[in-house]
């Protein structure tokens, strides 16, 4: 059956944005994949002991134990509430249930607490099952300046770190421009995006040159009245906030070190996306590939208009550009603020919905990272369905497995399966590993166990076939 990127509730007219003048409205190429599959795609994930066959015993056990103590909801809920309770405010309590998230949860799927244990896992990862690392320093948010200016420093060291790590052991570093950008800035900032789409002529002095950041899907409920001008403190913060994102773009470009950028929820994207395409714009000009990558959700209705636009005004510019295509994290708190604010959900209205947009755009992406364009892509996805489809689709489209332009990628810990069944098939395969301190994971680990939660969440697969094989192993089959 043809696959055609854009479904027919989303074959609509795309909106261009012009940083003056209304928008104009263009009808959208629609790409048709009719071939068939070639039969040289191996994607196996039955064969537990193929694809476990790297993997120690030692870690197996844990691994197991781990997924398996994340699956049942009530450990789960007592353990969320734990750590977010009176409790850990004493001494004895903090330290005894830090040391036990340490040596299992933390463990299981974190990389370490400073930077160089962060490459050193990386390495043996990489030398134990042939997958890259991308390393994140594991801070989320900062609310003032001084904040920002001690994780910028942590985010140079993490490529410090990739520098000592041979290319082949590394896929990329991560950063958050929340960490980096005072919370209160990135809203306002996205506030004054938001009221200047809505009104062409509305005159944004600090705005530097950045492609499309939103399309005529994208929700703008969040700004109703026309915000203030930022004031002479908020326009220096955000003047030190580009400071900070050059200053590790700058050392990513020098040593050939891709940066992705990630993405967050829909009040504070607007400016995540205009900081991301600005470096884009000044860092990846006169690279044959990108070197600054932004983050597209799929589960937001508007994912596919806001990556067509920006991919449409980087050719225009001959600018490459990178994509990080990700179906996204924040489902249950965009609800709520779209409701408590009298509007839907900007996300979609059914999984399958945000399926079908997830496989469309990585369709639409591998066509055009296939005939030569400037454009790569990761495709981070737990989904096996994806990831077998996105194995046929590059089999169809005769991609050089090895040219880096299209990788695969899975949080560390999560989805091995489809991680060592892809990489066996020859594909470039990545592990998002975050670091830091423990206390400053737990945020990061909670969600890990709320994805994980219940007997049919997203590492089933991996529950399953990890069983499997320690029973294997034990019994001596």
């Amino acid at each position: 059956m043809a696959n055609r990127f854009l479904r027919p509730n989303l074959v609509r007219r795309f909106s261009t944005v012009s940083p003056v003048g209304p928008p104009t409205t263009v009808i959208p190429e629609i790409i048709s994949f009719d071939h068939q599959p070639k039969p040289d795609v191996d994607l196996d994930l039955s064969d537990q002991s193929r694809l476990f066959a790297s993997v120690p015993i030692s870690n197996l056990i844990r691994s197991t134990a781990v997924l398996h103590a994340t699956a049942i909801g009530p450990m789960v809920d007592i353990g969320s509430w734990l750590m977010s309770s009176k409790l850990m405010e004493t001494t004895f309590t903090r330290d005894l249930v830090l040391g036990i998230v340490k040596g299992t949860f933390y463990e299981h799927f974190c990389a370490g607490e400073d930077a160089t244990a962060a490459a050193r896992r990386v390495s043996s990862v990489y030398e134990s099952t042939g997958l890259k690392g991308m390393l994140v320093y594991g801070v989320e948010h900062a609310e003032d300046g001084a904040a920002c200016d001690e994780n910028i420093q942590k985010f140079i060291e993490t490529v410090e770190a990739a520098k000592t790590l041979p290319t082949s052991h590394l896929s990329s570093v991560v950063v958050k421009i929340t960490a980096i950008c005072p919370m209160d800035v990135l809203k306002r900032v996205s506030d004054l995006l938001r009221w200047q789409y809505k009104n062409p002529n509305f005159k944004l002095p600090w705005k530097l040159n950045s492609f499309p950041v939103f399309s005529s899907l994208s929700p703008l409920y969040h700004t109703t009245t026309e915000p203030e001008p930022l004031t002479v403190e908020e326009e220096r913060e955000l003047e030190k906030a580009h400071e900070r994102l050059k200053s590790v773009c700058q050392r990513c470009q020098e040593s050939n070190v891709p940066l992705l950028i990630d993405a967050e929820d829909t009040i504070l994207q607007p400016a995540i996306d205009y900081m991301a395409y600005w470096s884009a714009i000044m860092y990846n000009s006169d690279k044959d590939r990108p070197i600054v990558y932004n983050t597209i959700q799929a589960y937001l209705k508007d994912a596919g208009e806001r990556m067509h636009l920006a991919l449409r005004e980087s050719e225009k510019m001959k600018v490459p550009i990178g994509f990080k295509l990700v179906r996204g994290a924040y489902m249950s708190s965009e609800a709520k603020l779209a409701d408590s604010l009298g509007h839907k959900s900007p996300v979609h209205d059914t999984i399958q919905d945000t399926h079908d947009c997830y496989n469309e755009c990585m369709s639409f992406l591998m066509e055009k990272a296939s005939n030569g364009s400037g454009i790569a892509v990761i495709l981070a996805t737990h989904n096996t369905d994806s990831g077998k489809l996105g194995a046929r689709k590059a089999s169809e489209l005769g991609i050089d497995k090895e040219n880096g332009k299209i990788e695969f990628a899975q949080l560390y810990g999560m989805s091995d399966a489809l991680s060592f069944g892809l990489k066996r098939a020859g594909f470039n395969v990545s592990k998002y590993m975050p670091y830091g301190p423990v206390d400053t994971a737990v945020p990061y680990l909670i969600r890990r166990a709320y994805e994980n939660r219940g007997m049919m969440s997203t590492g089933a697969l991996d529950r399953q076939l990890m069983r499997k094989e320690l029973k294997r192993r034990l019994m001596g089959w």
